[in-house]
Order: C-alpha cells, then sequence, then structure tokens
C-alpha cells in the first residue's frame, strides 16, 4: 500500500467512520424511531436463526470487548497489572482466534438462511444481506491473521503497533498512520472492513447495538401472564353483573 492510502485509510477514514456512527445514529433516532430495531425474520424460519443468532452474539460480544480493551489499554498498565506483551498475544491467539471461529459459524449459519430461504430474501433488504457479508468477510479476515499471530506470539510486534495505533488516534496524533505501515496485509484488511462496518451501522439494522436492553439482567422477576382459568358460571356472572 502506498503512502497516501495509508494516510486515507488508518489516518483520515477511522475519524470519518466513528463521527457517522455517532452522528448518524442521533439523526436516526430523531428522526426515525420506528425503524430502531433488529427486525427479526424469526417468524418465517425460527430455528436456524436461534441456533446462528445465538452462536454469533454468544461470540461476538466477548470478541468486542477483546477488541476495545486490548487495543485500548496501554502497554504501562498491562505491565502494572503484570500481563507481558506475550502473555496478551497468546491470549488474542486463544480467546481471540476461538471466539472469532465461533462467531464465524453463526454469521454463516445467518447468512445461509437469509439467502437460500426464498421468502426471507424476498423480505430482506439490499442492507440486510450487505451487512451479513461484510461480517463474514471482517471474521474471514480476523481468521486468516491466526497463522501470522502464531508466528507473533513471542515478540507482539503486531499486535503492539495495532494497540499503539488506535491509542495514537485518540489522542489525535496525525502521524498515526505510520504505526500500521509495517504489519501484514491481512491485517490491515481485517481493520478497514472493520471500519467500514462502523460506517454503516446507523444506516442498517445494527443500529439496535444501541440498544441493547443491559438492565434486564438485574430486573426483578415479574409474572407476564396468568392464565385464565375461570369456569362458565363465574364468567357468566361477571357479565350480568357488568
Amino acid at each position: 500500500m502506498s503512502q497516501w492510502l495509508h494516510i486515507l485509510c488508518f489516518q483520515i477514514f477511522p475519524y470519518v467512520a466513528v463521527t457517522v456512527l455517532i452522528v448518524g445514529s442521533w439523526i436516526r433516532f430523531d428522526r426515525d424511531q420506528f425503524s430502531w430495531r433488529s427486525s427479526s425474520s424469526e417468524m418465517m424460519r425460527k430455528r436456524q436463526l436461534v441456533i446462528g443468532s445465538n452462536i454469533f452474539h454468544l461470540a461476538v460480544i466477548p470478541l468486542l470487548v477483546g477488541h476495545v480493551v486490548g487495543m485500548l489499554t496501554p502497554l504501562s498498565w498491562q505491565e502494572a497489572m503484570g500481563i507481558t506483551v506475550q502473555q496478551h498475544a497468546m491470549a488474542e491467539l486463544i480467546l481471540g482466534g476461538s471466539a472469532g471461529l465461533v462467531c464465524f459459524i453463526g454469521a454463516l449459519i445467518l447468512l445461509h438462511r437469509r439467502t437460500f430461504d426464498r421468502r426471507i430474501l424476498r423480505t430482506s433488504s439490499w442492507s440486510d444481506l450487505f451487512i451479513l457479508i461484510v461480517i463474514v468477510v471482517i471474521l474471514g479476515a480476523g481468521i486468516a491473521t491466526l497463522p501470522y499471530s502464531w508466528e507473533d506470539q513471542q515478540t507482539g510486534f503486531t499486535l503492539l503497533h495495532a494497540s499503539q495505533w488506535a491509542q495514537q488516534l485518540v489522542v489525535f496524533n496525525p502521524n498515526a498512520w505510520q504505526l500500521l505501515t509495517p504489519i501484514p496485509f491481512v491485517y490491515k484488511a481485517h481493520i478497514v472492513m472493520g471500519l467500514v462496518l462502523i460506517l454503516i451501522t446507523p444506516f442498517t439494522r445494527l443500529v439496535h447495538i444501541w440498544s441493547v436492553p443491559i438492565w434486564y439482567l438485574g430486573r426483578a422477576y415479574q409474572v407476564v401472564r396468568v392464565p385464565y382459568r375461570k369456569g362458565r358460571r363465574e364468567r357468566e356472572s361477571e357479565w350480568q353483573s357488568a
């Protein structure tokens, strides 16, 4: 990749993607709240959706948390907690690789369901298919980095460069792009596709990630429905009294 392409992809594009994510989500929530939903197609084909969706979501949560925490935690903080670069690289390889493989399988199931079921395909928008394809490509690129991560686990070279790049972007360093110049191309492709996903989120069903009902985990137990078991005479007496 040439220098100007590195600057465009890894210095300018990250800020554009994050800005569009925040501003675009805000505008959509303000002007079109009725579209703020996951648009589930569960009624059409439930079993495959339950399997693929559960696998995908159970794996994508630790995957996202691992990426954010791993890349934005300064090296000095990790060393203060007793975590070496080699240990961090090994955790990325084993834990991140395992979560990525599981998430990839779940995404493939969801993509197969949406493309091979005619009813679901006909009711799907272009964005429904596009985001699934983008997610599959991102996860595929992430899996393709595993052989390089295996070779890199002793030094953590690529991991250090990627994490320092993200941290320098946060502090608006205009030369942050230079940190990604020496890393393998597959990592760069993985990063660019991830930024593309961030960019298109406000215009797709992925916007529902802002409305994850985390508070449900601490909510008190509630009885949602009580079966109606009154006898015929009791119901007739209520109707007459009314």
